[in-house]
């Protein structure tokens, strides 16, 4: 069974032979060698380039461990290319060579060589493609299955796929499990993969310190936290203390892994970003009850999660927003915080977002209604529940949705 990656292609697509490195990220397991390896080679030869002139170089393959180095990858492609014609180098897993960088910038001075490589660490490769190949870099980030593409294979009722979606995420491996069993065990097997290749690659000494930190992360996502809460947090849930410097140093090597993401609070008014509070969301939904045993969180986090991941799947930057108001209380005015979920913004975009369990009261007396009248411009305003409902648009002009069709429909948002 094949599942399209239909966006992803045809960003590879539209990014034939412009000059530049395609470095193809995102976390182990997403999808990335399927799509270069399959999906885009099968495209080339499509388009009538002989398999001649595609040179497939799997690095996480031990067979090709000798090309590991550096000298030696570079001398067998260039031996590989043996006229003027156009040749496409795909290089799977590029972090395994040792200067990579030197090599990729090496490749892009053989002219009728288009090259296209795939990573899963976002600071060897991410911050590379902006600061070694000085604009000659060109990122395609590559996400879990959405759930339209997760749908696209899934045989059965929506509602049920938005179930086992929420619980077990979208990684294809799992996707492509049917039993819940499987799906459960593949789940648990990935991630103890995850760590270990986090704490191998950032010569983490104490696993079971970023194992732990993985349950924390997944007790208070998506709720407001810093390094020192999350060292109280911490100290409470595993009984021992670990200090925020180290918080930080383990937050950072998950998230250059794309194991978690950190959205930074905003305050909507005064359109500023504050320094001191962000939330955590993971990758895939799936990770966190991978870590929780399936049992211990609620749905309306991993709604809150999935709405996250849409809007970056998406090419949305999505960040938690805040806003101040005034209430009056025995007559005298007092200031509030109301909370915006998601504040998403592409461009001259921008889209204010909030989730609940069911539609909410339009009334002022609803934090999450009350937020949106308190916003003093006119972006589009949306309200995502989590039942399947007909579509909504009060005198205010916001909008509600379910959150089924918001995630189905790629158009969701111009509603």
């Amino acid at each position: 069974m094949e599942i399209r990656r239909d966006m992803y292609l045809n960003k590879l697509i539209r990014k034939k032979k412009n000059g530049m490195i395609k470095v193809i990220t995102g976390v182990r397991g997403c999808g990335k060698s399927y799509l270069l390896f399959r999906l885009f080679h099968d495209h080339l030869t499509e388009s009538g380039i002989p398999d001649d002139h595609i040179i497939e170089i799997a690095l996480d393959d031990r067979r090709h461990k000798i090309l590991r180095d550096p000298y030696i990858i570079l001398q067998f492609i260039k031996e590989k290319i043996t006229d003027k014609d156009d040749y496409y180098i795909l290089i799977d897993d590029v972090q395994y060579v040792d200067r990579f960088e030197e090599v990729l910038n090496s490749l892009l001075h053989i002219r009728n060589a288009d090259v296209y490589v795939t990573g899963s660490h976002a600071r060897k490769l991410s911050e590379d493609v902006i600061t070694e190949f000085r604009g000659r870099g060109d990122e395609i980030r590559v996400y879990p299955l959405s759930f339209s593409e997760y749908m696209s294979v899934y045989q059965g009722a929506e509602e049920k796929a938005l179930d086992d979606y929420l619980a077990y995420g979208g990684l294809p491996l799992v996707a492509m499990k049917e039993e819940r069993e499987d799906k459960e065990k593949t789940l648990a097997f990935l991630f103890q993969k995850y760590l270990s290749d986090t704490a191998e690659r950032n010569n983490v000494h104490n696993g079971e310190e970023l194992k732990d930190l993985m349950d924390v992360l997944a007790s208070v996502a998506g709720s407001y936290t810093n390094a020192c809460s999350l060292v109280r947090t911490f100290r409470s849930m595993k009984n021992k203390g670990i200090g925020d410097k180290k918080i930080k140093k383990y937050t950072d090597c998950l998230t250059d892994a794309f194991l978690i993401s950190r959205a930074e609070r905003y305050d909507v008014k005064g359109n500023r970003f504050i320094a001191n509070l962000s939330k955590y969301y993971f990758e895939d939904t799936g990770l966190i009850h991978a870590r929780t045993g399936f049992s211990q969180i609620t749905e309306m986090h991993l709604m809150e999660n999935s709405i996250y991941n849409e809007l970056r799947v998406r090419g949305y930057h999505a960040d938690a927003g805040m806003v101040m108001c005034y209430e009056r209380a025995g007559g005298k005015k007092d200031k509030k915080r109301l909370d915006v979920d998601f504040v998403a913004t592409r461009g001259s975009e921008k889209y204010y977002i909030q989730f609940a369990s069911w539609f909410p009261d339009a009334d002022k007396a609803n934090p999450k209604y009350r937020s949106f009248l308190s916003i003093p411009d006119n972006f589009p305003k949306i309200i995502v529940v989590r039942n399947s409902i007909n579509v909504r648009r009060d005198n205010k002009g916001i909008i509600t949705i379910g959150l089924k069709d918001f995630l189905l429909d790629k158009n969701s948002l111009r509603l």
